[in-house]
């Protein structure tokens, strides 16, 4: 027996032809999927252009505590010690330096993939989003050095055409301990 609704949405002309709109959170995915594959592919300016003039982009450092101190798991922004607290500005001073090829940490570069997943929205007004994913990033270096960040971001993004700009980003690493010889990795 064939299934109807099926059918119905198949041989309808009315549902051929042109896709729907993609939804806000598929575009929301999208543009963090594209972000990724910036990374990835080493296109630090393009990537650097997905940031507001007065973005922010913090890693606070993450701690082992009891289960009835959960809200001392994470330093606290522009009170404690963080792995990232950046601007814009600083952002940039990056890039120029992975590009200049004088930052040996990253001669030659890594190899890295960003996936991004489980992406919702929080909040949603005419001026800003605040959307919160999970992402794993795979790093390898050299012939045997890899590296597997995984935690989640909480991201402040700003609708702009139709497209949407970073205004802040707090990176949430589920490592407490990182056994690495460098930090150079974008999230």
């Amino acid at each position: 027996m064939k299934d109807e609704s099926m059918m119905a949405t198949i041989g309808d002309p009315s549902r051929q032809g042109a896709a729907p709109a993609p939804t806000l959170k598929e575009r929301v995915e999208d543009f963090l999927s594209y972000e990724g594959e910036l990374l990835d592919e080493r296109r630090f300016d393009e990537w650097l252009e997905l940031f507001a003039e007065d973005a922010r982009y913090w890693m606070p450092l993450a701690r082992n505590v009891e289960h009835n101190n959960l809200e001392e798991e994470y330093s606290r922004e522009q009170q404690d010690a963080a792995w990232f607290d950046e601007d814009k500005k600083t952002l940039l001073q990056r890039v120029m330096q992975l590009k200049g090829g004088d930052h040996w940490a990253e001669e030659p570069f890594s190899r890295t993939t960003h996936i991004t997943a489980n992406t919702r929205i929080e909040n949603a007004a005419e001026t800003e989003l605040t959307v919160k994913s999970r992402f794993i990033v795979y790093v390898n270096r050299r012939e045997g050095e890899v590296r597997l960040f995984v935690g989640k971001r909480i991201d402040v993004l700003r609708p702009v055409g139709a497209g949407f700009l970073i205004a802040k980003r707090s990176i949430f690493l589920d490592q407490s301990k990182l056994l690495f010889k460098n930090l150079t990795t974008f999230f």
